[in-house]
């Protein structure tokens, strides 16, 4: 009995104790090897975007302006999400660029996306009093698949609520997006994204001053970054077969508005003072007033072309017989040339555009309504 008492207190003891250790040399046999470290991970390079600055309110602060370099350091934290720089291409009012600047312009954004094939996009800044004209046509000079995001503001920085930075921000991003290839040019402000054939100034002070009637926005920019809804089907960009390196300069295209009691003296002078094409803004859908008529029939004697649009801000002018757009005149069908113009549902000063640059392209009336057709 003593000896089964004394084993089972030894027992006892060996539990309590616990177990025995285990020998060095064991542990060290037995342990997993140590793992190398992961070799670090390089992050993705920023999608770059150049920025074409013109000048306009987004820059004009009191005591001089904005310079390109200070307007993209005015966006916080930029640098960690794009790869920004820039050119002072000018830095005056929307209004004092000349069209031989649009040219200019035009050719250098080309130039710039065939020598660099990892920019991502191109931004320009502009005054707002005729920002929706630049970027009309750089949508149809700028024949690239990457998007020119076109943004200004209606504030100026010396102003309270300046909104430039935050407008500078948003179409940097969207100059970046890889769903913005293929958009064409398009105008950022206020969070919204318009297609430049579409868009207009439809305010003269508030910031939700640009819009797209109908049409709508093509999409928005916020704190989720950029989100498209629809796409522009009509010809643009890469599309386009405006080639602005062998137009020298743009013809003159004059735009004409209707109202009760116009005469068509107004017509005949510019065309004496030398223009190419008149647009004619008629009521509703293509009524003319007064001796506006006889007006047209001068303008399409002297072999100038006269296009058809709406001062309404949206509706269709359709093609009629012969190709003539409108009423209150007619140009030559069927049996000769055509100068009478359809202009479709482009707004007036959008129509001078495509016109100048269709006419520095051909003289040929049947390819023109076709450029209105299509672009």
């Amino acid at each position: 009995m003593t000896r089964r008492l004394f084993g089972g207190l030894s027992a006892l003891a060996l539990f309590l104790a616990g177990p025995a250790p285990v020998p060095a040399s064991t542990i060290q046999a037995t342990a997993p090897a140590a793992q190398a470290p992961a070799p670090a991970t390089q992050a993705a390079p920023l999608p770059k975007v150049f920025l074409f600055a013109t000048g306009g309110t987004i820059s004009n602060k009191v005591g001089g302006r904005l310079t390109v370099d200070e307007l993209i350091a005015s966006i916080p934290g930029l640098a960690r999400r794009v790869s920004a720089a820039g050119e002072q291409f000018a830095n005056t009012s929307s209004s004092a660029l000349t069209l031989d600047q649009w040219l200019d312009l035009a050719r250098r954004i080309n130039a710039r996306f065939a020598s660099d094939r990892d920019l991502a996009g191109v931004v320009v800044t502009s005054g707002t009093d005729t920002l929706e004209e630049l970027a009309y046509f750089l949508h149809l000079t700028v024949r690239d698949e990457r998007p020119v995001v076109v943004v200004g503001s209606m504030r100026n920085p010396s102003t309270l609520g300046y909104e430039g930075a935050a407008n500078l921000e948003d179409a940097f991003l969207t100059a970046a997006h890889p769903q913005s290839r293929g958009m064409g040019a398009m105008v950022v402000l206020n969070d919204e994204i318009n297609s430049a054939r579409d868009v207009t100034k439809n305010d003269a002070l508030s910031l939700d001053t640009f819009g797209s009637g109908r049409y709508g926005v093509l999409g928005v920019v916020d704190g989720s970054g950029v989100t498209y809804y629809r796409k522009p089907l009509r010809r643009h960009s890469a599309a386009s077969e405006f080639d602005v390196t062998a137009i020298k300069a743009l013809p003159r295209v004059d735009v004409i508005m209707t109202y009760q009691g116009a005469t068509g003296d107004v017509i005949n002078a510019v065309v004496d003072a030398g223009a190419k094409g008149v647009i004619l803004a008629t009521a509703g859908a293509g009524a003319t007033s007064g001796t506006q008529g006889a007006g047209i029939a001068y303008a399409v004697g002297k072999n100038v072309f006269v296009v058809t649009t709406t001062r309404t801000g949206s509706g269709r002018i359709a093609v009629r017989g012969g190709g003539a757009g409108g009423r209150g005149g007619g140009g030559r069908g069927a049996a000769g040339p055509i100068y009478r113009i359809a202009g479709d549902d482009l707004e007036p000063i959008k129509a001078r555009i495509l016109l100048m640059l269709a006419i520095a392209t051909t003289t040929d009336g049947a390819a023109i309504q076709r450029m209105f057709s299509e672009y």
